[in-house]
């Protein structure tokens, strides 16, 4: 069993890859920058590849080499996790810069499917595709139509995707609840013309309602490896824990 994750080197993603390596999952982390602790406690299972994945030239780059073919070379189960994201442009649509649009949709959509697609294609007998949703992909927020509806395409995608029954290949899009990041924190300094609901998630973390990445990764991991991931393509995990 090896293991593709994106945004691994922070927040949820860096838990997430600890929780696969403890477990002695191999894992190939792709971000902009290096998790240097975890390349250091786990330096024969941590392969890590700067790739700028809001950047679909580059990440199609990567894709055309042979980096993840090396990679896979000897395995029979994959995991690909599609947890990268960024919740910017915030604001109402006349606010919203066109630049960081684009940069949204290539991070938070592009990558996911050609990732998804790469993986596919690698013909391994046991392939589970999980991309990291969010409620806002099921619930429309002021002041962040781009977040939602990249999120709601990671949804649909794994609805569509299923429909195709590809022999082996099992896929699911995950909300994994509110947890306690760097996202949250910029979320909470948006000013509120920008985003008037922005008591609600300061409420959240002045009540201690968020969760712990490294909580949040345990009930992550064990649903993507447990027998029923895949059965309903859209999931909650508050609700999986319930």
């Amino acid at each position: 069993m090896k293991a593709i994750l994106t945004g691994h080197t922070r927040g949820l993603g860096a838990a997430i890859a600890e929780n696969l390596l403890a477990r002695n999952i191999p894992v190939l982390g792709l971000a902009r920058a290096t998790n240097d602790a975890l390349g250091q406690r786990f330096p024969s299972l941590l392969e890590q590849h700067a790739v700028d994945l809001s950047d679909t030239a580059a990440l199609s780059q990567w894709l055309a080499g042979d980096a993840m073919r090396r990679f896979l070379a000897g395995g029979d189960t994959v995991l690909l996790i599609n947890n990268a994201g960024i919740v910017q442009p915030v604001g109402p649509l006349p606010a919203q810069d066109p630049a960081t649009i684009a940069r949204a949709v290539a991070l938070n959509v592009a990558a996911p499917l050609m990732l998804a697609g790469a993986v596919a294609a690698a013909g391994m007998r046991d392939t589970r595709i999980l991309h990291i949703s969010s409620g806002a992909a099921r619930n429309a927020y002021p002041g962040w139509s781009v977040y939602c509806a990249t999120k709601a395409a990671l949804d649909h995608h794994a609805r569509a995707a299923t429909l195709d029954q590809v022999p082996g290949l099992r896929i699911a899009s995950l909300a994994p609840g509110v947890i306690d990041t760097d996202m949250q924190a910029d979320i909470r300094a948006t000013p509120l013309e920008r985003f008037p609901i922005r008591e609600r998630f300061d409420e959240l973390k002045r009540s201690g309602a968020l969760t712990s990445p490294a909580e949040c990764a345990v009930r992550l991991v064990a649903y993507l490896l447990g027998e029923g991931f895949g059965q309903d393509a859209v999931m909650d995990l508050r609700v999986l824990a319930g």
